[in-house]
């Protein structure tokens, strides 16, 4: 029996949003204020931010699953940042705080600085209607 390989990995997932976050931010730098197009940026990196946080579990199991306790926690450690920023930058958005999200913005670059993504990238408008969602799930 062959090998089951997964093409939804976490570690896929996590390689498109980080990409695509760093799209968003180039593109919210671009805006020249705050509009519909600024709210869905803002709001789609912190939804993509939070789904990374949640993805790091799933992809230190396999380490930890083999004893490499160390390499876990050093992944862990590498990405703890992405939850509580998400969490921030949530609260920022939904609140209509833009200088918080403008200082948020440039933290999440620095921390997304070696990630490169071309200027004719095939990843579209992933934030379009993101606002619309946080929104919605702000009310459960």
């Amino acid at each position: 029996m062959s090998r089951v390989i997964n093409p939804d990995s976490a570690g896929r997932e996590r390689t498109r949003l980080t990409k695509a976050i760093v799209i968003a931010i180039r593109e919210m730098a671009r805006q020249p204020g705050v509009n519909k197009d600024a709210q869905d940026m803002a709001a789609f990196i912190a939804i993509a931010l939070v789904a990374i946080a949640e993805g790091i579990d799933v992809s230190v199991a396999a380490w930890e699953k083999r004893d490499y306790w160390v390499k876990a926690d050093r992944f862990r450690m590498e990405w703890a940042w992405a939850g509580p920023s998400g969490e921030k930058m949530k609260t920022a958005v939904l609140n209509g705080d833009w200088a918080g999200v403008a200082l948020l913005s440039a933290q999440i670059a620095g921390k997304l600085d070696k990630i490169k993504v071309s200027d004719n990238h095939r990843m579209g408008r992933p934030w379009d209607g993101a606002y619309r969602q946080l929104s919605v799930t702000r009310g459960q």
